[in-house]
């Protein structure tokens, strides 16, 4: 009796262990406080939320957030830190990006181990689609740092030939890609990208708010 008292609590002892084992990995995945209506007081006047994304940017476990918000001329991002003091919670903003104010919908975010990428897509029958990745710097002021660029201008409609750039601003990589139309194919095989370029841009740090306008990297007027 006393071994089969014994194989049960041992049995009893395992279920435990792997009932906390299976519990870690959700407690890790922590949810923001900060709710949707509260959110709203980050907006920049006479914006309203495009979209907001939860996701970790200083690697401390916390969800961060970062907001979109669009107004009739303007869009706003803002990547903000979670910061918790004894008895309240609050948002730091470690960033600011000013988007083109007409998209041709909402911007897609993501929150990759402490990447943040952003793609987002303006124009009209000629298109801009741009993919901007930043990185938290820490220091005293903890701010997010530029670290990718990629965009290409292309034509919705197939009517003439495009360009891509892509900047790494960590090795200062910058590669050009001429997209000559393939007016027998479509969607992806509506281009060939025929003549690649590589070269070196070195730049000094970058933040988010130092982000340069894709269009003019593009040698395009927007119009």
């Amino acid at each position: 009796m006393e071994g089969a008292n014994l194989g049960g609590g041992t049995k009893m002892q395992i279920w435990a262990l792997a009932a906390l084992l299976l519990a870690t990995p959700a407690a890790a995945q922590q949810s923001s406080p900060i709710s949707d209506d509260s959110l709203k007081s980050w907006l920049e006047k006479g914006e309203e939320v495009e979209s907001r994304t939860d996701g970790d940017l200083n690697g401390d476990g916390q969800a961060d957030t970062v907001l979109i918000g669009r107004g009739e001329e303007t869009r706003t991002v803002k990547a903000m830190l979670l910061s918790k003091g004894e008895f309240d919670v609050d948002l730091v903003t470690v960033g600011t990006l000013k988007l083109d104010s007409y998209p041709l919908g909402a911007a897609e975010v993501r929150i990759t181990k402490g990447v943040l990428k952003i793609t987002d897509l303006v124009g009209g029958t000629t298109a801009v689609n741009t993919v901007y990745r930043y990185r938290l710097a820490p220091g005293p002021k903890p701010r997010m740092r530029l670290i990718g660029l990629d965009a290409t201008l292309y034509s919705r409609t197939y009517a003439h030939d495009g360009l891509e750039i892509s900047w790494n601003l960590l090795t200062g990589d910058y590669i050009t890609r001429e997209m000559k139309l393939n007016k027998s194919g479509k969607g992806d095989a509506a281009y060939d990208r025929i003549i690649e370029k590589k070269s070196k841009k070195p730049s000094k740090v970058l933040y988010m708010e130092d982000t340069p306008d894709p269009d003019e990297l593009l040698g395009w007027g927007g119009g």
